[in-house]
């Protein structure tokens, strides 16, 4: 049973156009087709996330598994997770997928302690390595799952207890070596519990300052055993603890700079952790941006009528276009890339399912990819804001931007100048041009 198709019915998905009526072709996404100075495919380096399309069951808060799998009746955990990695690797190569990301517990079963959770690991990733040289497909990024266990339920690296502690950089080791192992062009960390509930049993400096010893380990044991990939962090607001140290990107930076850890880490942007911080997807990539450290994107959507993460497959081309405008700005991703971490709705039960999903996802990304490119291209939203700052181009302008002036030298020319212009922003034009390009483009 183990090397036998498991999607036996969903044809290989191929790019059909924007014309096709066929729910298992690509409208927009065409891996090969150029845009600017390299194919689509490379612009964009899709990656599969793991843990959403072959471990979620389909729970939530309120209800039991739902999801229908081949591999569900495997009472072998080994065999379970063995299944698994045959049908991601099927799954990758009939999408023309190239990456894909896991935590270590999505690819292999936890044992009672953690050297049986080691080697039951170490034994499934000689069969992903195994499909990986068959495939070609390769691995974007690695990480460890320090927040499922309840031994987290205080945080990992931030725990109050320090055996815990001990047992997330003991975890983090397994994953980047195995990371390494397999080639792995970055290593994600997420401090999913990395919080706190309440300040009435908290020591915040304390948890901060090993929040920081832990990274400084992780850069120090990169360097150790030569890993050449980018370490990324994750920020995420609120959800699950109502504190979170990594909130939004601001405050990765800050911390970052605090600690001088700037140079070790740079960021993976996720759409959804983006909006439950209040901020919009592209404002999340351009902070990342404009400070050198966007790493790599988590493309999904959430809820906005939701206060929780959703991780809905992307759909809004609008967004998909404004992220992959900061993208192209930046001049690409890579080493990062475009990860779905994104899982199909509870009610989508059925695993041709999963290939409806990527499909809209990569469409969605295809189609941004193109319409951004178009507008850079052509300038219209660059000019406008030159235009818009220009004041800083000459005279006073050009004075305060060279720190050629303090505030006497700007205090005289206020008192002699009561004339002061101001120009419109635009704001409806430009989302009108905006508009107009998606609807528009090809």
């Amino acid at each position: 049973m183990l090397k036998e198709a498991v999607f036996k019915d969903i044809p290989v998905i191929k790019y059909e156009g924007a014309g096709s009526t066929n729910p298992f072709a690509f409208k927009h996404y065409n891996a090969d087709e150029v845009v600017g100075d390299k194919p689509m495919k490379d612009h964009l380096r899709f990656a599969m996330s793991y843990w959403h399309t072959f471990t979620f069951g389909g729970t939530d808060p309120f209800g039991l598994p739902t999801m229908e799998r081949e591999w569900d009746s495997i009472e072998s955990p080994m065999e379970l997770a063995k299944r698994r990695v045959i049908a991601a690797f099927e799954f990758m190569e009939k999408l023309g997928i190239e990456y894909f990301c896991f935590h270590d517990v999505d690819v292999a079963p936890e044992g009672k302690t953690l050297a049986e959770s080691q080697r039951n690991l170490f034994e499934i990733v000689d069969l992903i390595e195994e499909k990986m040289e068959e495939t070609g497909i390769k691995l974007l990024w690695g990480t460890t799952n320090a927040f499922s266990n309840r031994v987290f339920m205080h945080g990992a690296a931030t725990s109050s207890n320090a055996d815990v502690f001990a047992r997330t950089a003991a975890q983090i080791k397994i994953a980047m070596d195995i990371t390494k192992r397999l080639g792995g062009e970055n290593y994600v960390l997420w401090g999913g519990r990395e919080g706190y509930e309440t300040l009435l049993n908290t020591n915040t400096e304390l948890e901060l300052d090993n929040l920081a010893r832990l990274l400084r380990m992780v850069a120090a044991y990169k360097k150790e055993i030569g890993f050449t990939g980018q370490l990324l962090i994750e920020p995420k607001p609120k959800e699950p603890t109502k504190h979170q140290y990594d909130f939004d990107t601001a405050t990765v930076l800050g911390f970052l700079r605090k600690y001088g850890l700037e140079n070790e880490y740079k960021l993976n942007i996720e759409a959804n952790h983006a909006t439950l911080a209040g901020h919009t997807f592209q404002h999340e990539l351009n902070m990342a941006r404009i400070n050198g450290a966007l790493g790599s994107i988590d493309a999904n959507q959430g809820d906005t009528l939701l206060g929780w993460d959703t991780d809905q497959f992307p759909t809004n081309v609008y967004d998909a276009t404004l992220a992959m405008y900061e993208v192209l700005k930046q001049g690409g991703l890579a080493p990062g890339g475009l990860n779905f971490d994104a899982k199909v709705r509870r009610a989508s039960f059925e695993a041709e399912d999963l290939f409806h999903a990527y499909i809209a996802g990569m469409d969605t990304f295809a189609k941004g990819l193109k319409v951004a490119h178009k507008l850079l291209e052509d300038g219209v939203l660059e000019d406008n804001i030159a235009k818009r700052y220009e004041s800083y181009d000459s005279g006073i302008g050009k004075e305060i931007v060279n720190e050629q002036v303090g505030l006497n030298d700007l205090y005289e020319y206020a008192l002699k100048n009561n004339d002061i212009k101001l120009s419109s922003g635009r704001q409806e034009m430009l989302e009108a041009i905006v508009n107009n390009y998606i609807y528009e483009s090809k």
